[in-house]
């Protein structure tokens, strides 16, 4: 990443939080966007089959929400939630179970404890114990361990380029190395330096530059599997977010590993999720076909 530093050098952390602290750019975010989110989400969980609050390790946050198809066998996706690292919640996100759920697919989502209660590194820890859950737990769970794919939403992304990289025998002789069957980083923070360099941002979240550089996808872990991956960054998203999407896709594409760069329209951070849960959306078809379920007209 010399480069990269080299292309930087002399910005300002101010530079930086622009680039980076998303919230600002959106003075509507805590009056519109969560609101909506979460009334959404609400009448989600009152209208699917779902099983909330499933402990998988003894974090607070380490928690599960359960939202079957009806279809055991059905593809199961699981989904990261985002806010830097050091805010949300799972219940936040429901609302993006409904539109998969309804195409015959089961969904996951993940709660894990954030910064700085605990630090970056703890993180991606909690994620692979969900992961590892999952797996262990499939039959009780009522999903297909063998069809699991990952999907999460900035730092959601990063974590989802963290189970990517992942060495699942080594944690456990028992799981196969393509324990995840297909991922899809949504605006993901590849590569963690310039996130250490904001002011807004790493107040809570206490990178030191050996944490930035350990965590990041793009410097020590790239992808073990050729598993497939979807890279999706917003078309009205920062100069920064296109390059955190654009270095990834081209440093771990190969001939053997598809991994696919797509640019969701016209819309900012926070509205591709929007599109995201149209069932209408490219973005939710291609989505669809990386996990292999197929949309249903109606």
């Amino acid at each position: 990443m010399t480069n990269y530093l080299k292309a930087h050098e002399g910005n300002t952390s101010s530079w930086f939080d622009a680039q980076y602290n998303l919230r600002a750019g959106r003075p509507d975010y805590e009056e519109t966007v969560i609101p909506n989110w979460i009334k959404d989400s609400k009448k989600a969980r009152e209208n699917l089959n779902c099983t909330l609050d499933v402990r998988y390790a003894d974090g607070d946050n380490q928690k599960l929400d359960v939202f079957l198809c009806g279809d055991k066998k059905a593809p199961t996706l699981i989904w990261i939630h985002g806010g830097y690292w050091q805010r949300g919640d799972k219940s936040i996100y429901s609302f993006l179970a409904s539109p998969f759920v309804e195409i015959g697919a089961n969904v996951i989502i993940v709660g894990y404890d954030l910064c700085p209660n605990v630090s970056m590194t703890r993180i991606s820890e909690e994620l692979r114990e969900a992961v590892s859950f999952i797996w262990n737990n499939g039959k009780i769970l009522g999903i297909n361990r063998d069809k699991i794919c990952v999907m999460g939403h900035s730092a959601g992304g990063h974590l989802t380029q963290m189970m990517m990289a992942t060495d699942w025998p080594a944690r456990d002789s028992a799981f196969p190395l393509d324990i995840i069957k297909a991922g899809i980083p949504v605006s993901p923070l590849s590569y963690l330096e310039p996130v250490r360099l904001t002011l807004a941002l790493n107040a809570n979240l206490q990178m030191d530059a050996k944490e930035a550089n350990l965590e990041s996808p793009m410097t020590n872990h790239p992808p073990l599997t050729n598993a497939p991956q979807l890279v999706v960054v917003g078309g009205a998203e920062t100069d920064e977010f296109h390059r955190q999407s654009e270095m990834y896709v081209n440093s771990f594409r190969t001939q053997q590993r598809m991994i696919e760069m797509y640019v969701v329209p016209d819309v900012d951070h926070f509205d591709e999720l929007n599109v995201l849960a149209d069932q209408e959306s490219t973005f939710f078809k291609k989505v669809c076909a990386m996990i292999g379920v197929e949309r249903i007209d109606k």
